[in-house]
């Protein structure tokens, strides 16, 4: 098949959508089919067989300027201007605007390819309307649908202010409308599936559940005398100011262990790093947490090698990456039961351990027990990185993908 992918944020360090991007598309070239990607900016590592296509995002929402010093006369483009104007008013316009130029892109590769199927992944932005009038076979992916995101947002207390931006940012109408009109929608957990058709109406019969796949060739446990584990030790990866991460209620219960903890937080190196930070100076935790700011791949698994529990405390989560990861490197993690964690981790007390969201006793408890427990605690690891051997690889996810074309293909022709 000639197969065209689409990412509007396309590098791996941004975020699950460029992970997801990344291994997908290599696993796809390995099966032997052509593949395109058309992908915005943080752009994308290259990878062999794999064709990329380039469109602009100015990034307005996150900069002030109206006029930007090496691109003075962009932003009087219909589109730039378009998307500076809701910049201002708190709408996050990034994704609209990709998929308009998506359209355009895709209008000017028409002359030169003939693709057999589209695939988005988690934009679904209005310019895909016009997009479905090219006449190809067109699915997207959602991870988990942004609601979600926005309702963990309100269990914080924030201003007015604050609360209403946060239901301009999140382009909610656009995406259920959208959605209820491709082909078909993947999403990676039976758990999103549930919340897909919650949020957006699309119903569990046009969705297909494909589980992403971990690279267990790269994270792996490693070690040597340079990998002992620390004693005490924990580890919680991800981005600290998403709320629906739980880290609240982490910080929470790092006050209540029986034992002396140590937490390493891989947060990529936030650049507006200010609601954690105040609840570490709160609970009085500056020395216990350890900040690691963004590091590379190595540095990661030699950080999972050395620690002896990570934690995933999410209010939510549409698969769990990090949760994944840690497994893979013969990590237990101690994971709340919020959204498709559960079907990540396993069975509880075997491949992982799980709490109920939103509560630090339990989260405090079960650290506590892992710590006081180390053959259970080195079993469970083990016990983990098969299950992820078994059941999460990209060569799965891409045979699944690929049935998954084929269906959409045959139905439309």
């Amino acid at each position: 098949m000639k197969i065209c992918l689409m990412s509007y944020r396309g590098n791996p360090y941004c975020g699950g959508q460029g992970i997801y991007l990344m291994y997908l598309a290599r696993e796809l070239v390995r099966l032997g089919h052509e593949v395109h990607a058309i992908v915005g900016p943080p752009y994308p590592f290259p990878i062999e067989g794999v064709t990329y296509h380039y469109v602009s995002n100015h990034n307005y929402f996150n900069v002030k300027d109206f006029v930007k010093p090496d691109k003075p006369f962009a932003t009087f483009k219909p589109l730039n201007f378009y998307e500076y104007v809701a910049s201002r008013f708190g709408i996050f316009p990034e994704i609209e605007t990709f998929s308009i130029r998506a359209y355009e892109k895709l209008k000017e590769l028409s002359r030169t390819h003939t693709f057999d199927i589209i695939h988005d992944n988690q934009c679904l932005g209005y310019g895909f309307l016009l997009i479905k009038k090219l006449g190809i076979p067109f699915i997207s992916t959602i991870h988990h649908p942004l609601s979600i995101d926005r309702t963990t947002w309100f269990e914080y207390p924030s201003s007015f202010y604050l609360k209403m931006k946060r239901v301009l940012y999140y382009p909610l109408l656009m995406q259920r409308f959208v959605s209820k009109r491709m082909d078909l929608i993947v999403t990676v957990s039976h758990d999103s599936a549930r919340e897909i058709t919650k949020a957006f109406g699309v119903p569990l019969s046009k969705q297909r559940v494909v589980y992403n796949g971990m690279d267990s060739e790269i994270f792996y446990p490693m070690n040597g005398k340079y990998h002992k584990k620390e004693k005490n030790s924990l580890i919680f990866v991800g981005n600290v100011e998403d709320r629906k991460k739980g880290v609240m209620y982490l910080l929470k219960a790092l006050t209540l262990t029986r034992n002396d903890v140590n937490l390493t937080i891989v947060d990529g190196g936030a650049p507006n790093r200010n609601f954690v930070p105040r609840w570490i100076d709160k609970f009085g935790l500056n020395d216990k947490i350890t900040f690691t700011g963004k590091i590379t791949m190595d540095r990661l698994i030699s950080l999972y090698s050395k620690t002896q529990i990570a934690l995933s405390p999410s209010l939510y989560e549409g698969f769990g990456f990090p949760a994944a990861e840690a497994m893979a490197c013969e990590l237990p993690v101690i994971a709340a039961s919020g959204g498709a964690l559960p079907e990540v981790i396993g069975e509880h007390m075997k491949t992982g351990y799980l709490v109920p969201p939103r509560d630090p006793q339990a989260l405090a408890d079960a650290i506590d027990f892992l710590i006081e427990n180390p053959k259970l605690r080195e079993k469970m690891g083990k016990e983990a990185r098969k299950r992820v051997l078994h059941t999460f690889t990209w060569e799965n996810a891409g045979r699944e993908m690929e049935a998954v074309y084929r269906e959409a293909i045959d139905a439309h022709s």
